[in-house]
Order: C-alpha cells, then sequence, then structure tokens
C-alpha cells in the first residue's frame, strides 16, 4: 500500500509538471504519468485487495510487482524495467481472478477477471512500444470493468430483471469489442469503446442501488452520492470519446480521458475507501461529514479543468488540475487522519 501511494504522489507530481507548473522536475513522474496513476496506483490498490480477499500468499506478488514497478518509472530506470514489472503484476491479476472465477462463476466475477485482462493486454501493448495514447483504453476498459463487476455484485441485491443482465452483458460486449477493434483501427474502435462506456453509465444510472442508498443518511448517502456522480463522468467520458477519439494529445485528449480515469475512478476510490481500506489494513476510516469537501472540490476542479480545455483557456486548465491535485491530497488527509490513534489503539489492546 505504501508502494500505491508512493504512486499516487508520483503520477501527480508528474501531472502538475505536464500541465507546466514550475516545480522541480522528476523525470520519471513526467514521462510516465499514466502508467503511474493507472498501474503503479490504481493496479497496485486492486491487486493488493484482491489478495487480502483470496488470502493467498502468491497472490501479494502481482501488487508488489507494480509497486516495485512505480519505482523504476519514477525514477526513470532505463530500459524495460517498469513496464515489465507492470505486466508480470497484471499478469497475476488475470491468475488471482481465474482462481475467484473457478471458486464463483458469476456474470460479476468473469467481468471482473476479463478487466483484469484488459490491464495485461495494454501492458504488453506498452511493453511492445505502442504509443501509450493507442493503448491507454485498454487501461481504461480495466478499471472501468472492475468496477462494473462491483457494482453488478451489489445491485443483485436488488435482484435486476433477465432483461438488464443481457443489457448488462451487451453493452460490456460493446466496450470489448472497441477495444479489440482499436489494436488495427484504434480511432474506430475507441470511438466504439466511448459508446460502451456511456451505455454502462446508462445501465449504472437505471439499476444500481445507489438510486436507493441515496436516500438514506450518514456514509451510506455519502457513498451513493460518489457512485451517482461518476456515472456522470463516465458518461462524459463515453461522450467525449466517441466524438473526439484518434487525437494523440492536447487539450480534448486530456478532457476525454480526465472525465473517465479522474471523475469516475476517483468519484469510485473517494465513496468505496471508507469501507475498503478497513477491509485491507483491519484500521477504521470513521466518517464525517466534512469527506463532502473533497468530493466537491474533485468535482469543482475537474469542471473547471474541462472548460480549459475545450475552451482552449491554459490557465483555467492549469488550476483545475492543481485543484485536482489538492482534492486528492484533502481526500487522503481525512481517510488517514485516524491512523495514529487506531494504530495506537491495535498496540494497547495487543499489549493487553
Amino acid at each position: 500500500m505504501a508502494l500505491g501511494l508512493f504512486a499516487l504522489l508520483a503520477a501527480m507530481w508528474g501531472g502538475l509538471l505536464r500541465m507546466g507548473w514550475r516545480i522541480p522536475l522528476l523525470a520519471g513522474a513526467s514521462n510516465y504519468h499514466g502508467p503511474l496513476m493507472v498501474s503503479g496506483f490504481l493496479g497496485t490498490l486492486i491487486g493488493l485487495e484482491r489478495a487480502v480477499a483470496l488470502k493467498r500468499l502468491w497472490a501479494y506478488l502481482g501488487p508488489a510487482a507494480t509497486g516495485a514497478g512505480a519505482l523504476a518509472l519514477a525514477f526513470d530506470l532505463q530500459g524495460s524495467t517498469g513496464p515489465l514489472l507492470m505486466t508480470l503484476g497484471s499478469a497475476c491479476l488475470v491468475l488471482v481472478f481465474a482462481a475467484i472465477v473457478r471458486s464463483q462463476p458469476a456474470l460479476f466475477t468473469v467481468t471482473l477477471g476479463l478487466g483484469a485482462v484488459c490491464w495485461l493486454v495494454g501492458n504488453l501493448l506498452w511493453l511492445a512500444n505502442r504509443p501509450i495514447f493507442m493503448l491507454v483504453f485498454w487501461w481504461a476498459g480495466f478499471l472501468v470493468l472492475t468496477i462494473w463487476g462491483e457494482r453488478l455484485e451489489l445491485a443483485r441485491m436488488r435482484r435486476p430483471p433477465r432483461a438488464a443482465l443481457v443489457l448488462y452483458a451487451l453493452a460490456t460486449l460493446v466496450v470489448l469489442a472497441g477495444l479489440a477493434l482499436s489494436v488495427s483501427r484504434y480511432a474506430l474502435g475507441a470511438r466504439v469503446t466511448g459508446l460502451g462506456f456511456v451505455a454502462l453509465a446508462a445501465w449504472l444510472a437505471r439499476y444500481d442501488v445507489a438510486w436507493r442508498t441515496v436516500r438514506m443518511q450518514g456514509l451510506t448517502r455519502y457513498i451513493a452520492l460518489c457512485l451517482l456522480s461518476g456515472y456522470f463522468w463516465l458518461a462524459a467520458g463515453g461522450i467525449l470519446t466517441a466524438a473526439y477519439a484518434g487525437i494523440p494529445a492536447g487539450p480534448l485528449y486530456d478532457a476525454m480521458l480526465h472525465c473517465v480515469f479522474l471523475g469516475f475512478v476517483f468519484s469510485m476510490i473517494f465513496g468505496h475507501a471508507p469501507t475498503i481500506f478497513p477491509a485491507v489494513t483491519g484500521l477504521p476510516v470513521p466518517y464525517r461529514r466534512s469527506f463532502y469537501a473533497h468530493l466537491g472540490l474533485l468535482h469543482f476542479s475537474l469542471a473547471l479543468r474541462l472548460a480549459g480545455d475545450l475552451g482552449g483557456w491554459a490557465s483555467v486548465r492549469q488550476w483545475g488540475g492543481l485543484l485536482n491535485v489538492a482534492a486528492i491530497l484533502l481526500f487522503l488527509a481525512a481517510t488517514l487522519r485516524f491512523l495514529p490513534s487506531a494504530l495506537g489503539a491495535r498496540k494497547t489492546g495487543e499489549g493487553r
């Protein structure tokens, strides 16, 4: 987890450098902003979560490899050390999900496994020196399908009708077909993938349990608002991708990627951290109404960033990016602020 957090901080540092902020240069962080965020931070986090759930020692090799790969990338070690370690980590996660699907065959576990396969394919393409802009949607597919599968697992509580499950499977196939097509016809495949993201967001907006839990209070309502706002950003990212896929860099590229990777994915992280962090570490994260501060700042800053991207206002985009980082740092502070007291309480309990 420490290596994953290091990757997150390095990725944000690199993002600020790429946006033109004058801060000390960390070449690896600037060159590998995307891989550090996706594989170094999110891949390590997801791999660790699944290793804890599987309870098998070999499963920890995956997050260990991606965490070590993040160090290699951040310090810009020569050669393919970083990409190779990231690829090994993603291969390990595929094996983890193979074990999970074998023990619990279900639509949601298969979806989670397909997400891990997307990550592995994206990393293999990267290892083969494919330009990142031509494989980044494989990484997006990894994160989107991972969240997609987890939400279906919870949606089963409402027992969605058979037609809803058929639509779920069709939307998943659209995303996968678009990714496969992008290998040979990148722009067309990415556009199909974007349409698939819109379909997923529409399904979640219709069938996810968040529409029920948002009427509750406290942590339950906070999580629901994180989820629902994330679905909005997924739809926005899908629409932008369907319209502008094929652009290798620039403001529009920034907009379509960060709607998904920042707006959707980090909304999910903000919402799930109060339950996932205790499950992984055994340490509590007490809910506070102040959690809405980092959630609100995330959405405000991303809207500001997109305004700069779509309006051609470089300084607005820069400030939006800086506030994106501030929102994530505020989230980390809110999540980890009780860590010292929780560790102290655990040590006291062990001493007794």
